[in-house]
């Protein structure tokens, strides 16, 4: 059984010591989610039976860029189990540790990554973000949290989840840190992206909690408005919000379910509660269903491309409020999670880049706001958002 370092979020796993380069990142330190392979360690996927007793014979190529670069590998991060959680409670480990608000929750499944980086253990943790595993975290401790646009950063030597959706992303101790990371990520955009017609979809507000977020939520937005204007209403996709989520749910259950339903079966896994019965709802989707929800994705994402053209930004709250309790019942963290959904799976089934920032606060716990580009305008959103965020350091 493998133990966990402090705040629960460094595995206690075989060290690999990698020769120091010079570069970028040089003084840096890295910690690698439990999805990502790395040379000399298994990649246990958050499962106690998934691959326990084989080692990686090579280091993901996206992490070895950043190790190439000079960051310094400290280990890796526990993940929500397959990476088929939102709330960072694997049910097999201790919880990790939210730094910013220890009642709460991390936030999954880059869990151990989000609660390293706030909590200072280290300086960059890569992470992926399939439904919001990189967005949700970040809100919930107080980081920068960029979903990639798909495809964009190669997620070979990844444990896939849903390929058609899955992002390879990271978390950076502060804003400067998480552009040289981009920088050596993702290099420049292929178009130069201006980013100045921020955009708003008004029923979106709908799913934050309560009075106490519309507020916060506000409050957030002013800053955004102070750097960029005031945000005009967007045109209605032809999917309800209840269409799109289904939609997203759809395609990652088929998706997840291609990718570990062979090994699910073949043995007693002990799998958690909800993840069990995500895989269990992913089995029973049918191909018919699943092309069906592909159609329905390829056309809000002809709709969402028209809408932000190549200089639009939308401008949305990132989850519906801060992290839940980390005692909370498991009713009411499955509803936080479809609610939270609900907001995640625009960038998700578009595969366009979302950015949250840490902008705001809300019953004394992080709440971020974020901002989604046009395909391909990920290296623009972080310069974009790096500005909002000093200006908004200046004003206080």
């Amino acid at each position: 059984m493998r133990t966990i370092s402090p705040l629960n979020a460094l595995l206690n796993l075989p060290f690999q010591a990698f020769p120091p380069v010079e570069g970028p990142l040089s003084g840096y330190t890295l910690a690698v989610k439990d999805i990502f392979d790395v040379a000399g360690l298994p990649t246990q996927c958050g499962n106690p039976g998934k691959n326990h007793e084989s080692a990686a014979h090579i280091t993901a190529p996206s992490v070895q860029k950043l190790l190439d670069s000079g960051a310094r590998f400290i280990g890796k991060t526990q993940t929500d189990e397959l990476a088929f959680s939102l709330m960072g409670q694997n049910s097999h480990y201790p919880f990790p540790v939210n730094p910013k608000a220890p009642e709460r929750v991390t936030g999954g499944s880059s869990s151990g990554s989000a609660s390293a980086v706030a909590g200072g253990l280290a300086d960059i943790a890569t992470g992926s973000d399939t439904g919001g595993s990189i967005r949700a975290p970040a809100s919930f401790c107080g980081l920068i949290g960029l979903r990639t646009t798909h495809g964009r950063i190669s997620l070979a030597g990844t444990m896939p989840l849903a390929p058609s959706l899955d992002t390879f992303g990271w978390f950076a101790r502060d804003r400067h840190l998480y552009e040289k990371v981009g920088a050596v990520l993702l290099g420049p955009d292929a178009a130069d992206f201006k980013l100045n017609r921020p955009l708003f979809i008004p029923l979106l507000e709908h799913y934050l909690l309560g009075e106490a977020e519309d507020a916060a939520f506000r409050a957030m937005y002013r800053h955004i408005a102070a750097h960029l204007g005031h945000a005009k209403s967007a045109r209605q996709s032809t999917a309800s919000m209840d269409d799109l989520y289904l939609c997203f749910r759809q395609i990652q259950g088929f998706e997840a379910w291609a990718s570990h339903g062979a090994w699910i079966s073949a043995g007693e896994r002990g799998l958690g509660p909800g993840v069990k019965d995500r895989f269990d709802y992913g089995s029973a989707i049918d191909a018919q269903t699943y092309e069906a929800q592909t159609r329905r994705r390829d056309l809000f994402r002809r709709e969402l491309a028209d809408v932000l053209g190549d200089d639009g930004v939308m401008v949305l709250p990132t989850v519906p409020g801060a992290a839940p309790l980390v005692n909370s019942p498991f009713d009411d963290l499955q509803t936080y999670r479809e609610r939270a959904l609900h907001l995640l799976c625009l960038s998700v089934l578009s595969g366009f880049p979302q950015i949250t920032l840490p902008l705001g606060a809300v019953h004394g716990a992080p709440f971020g706001i974020s901002l989604l580009g046009p395909k391909g305008s990920d290296s623009a959103l972080i310069r974009l958002g790096s500005a909002v965020l000093s200006a908004a350091e200046g004003n206080h």
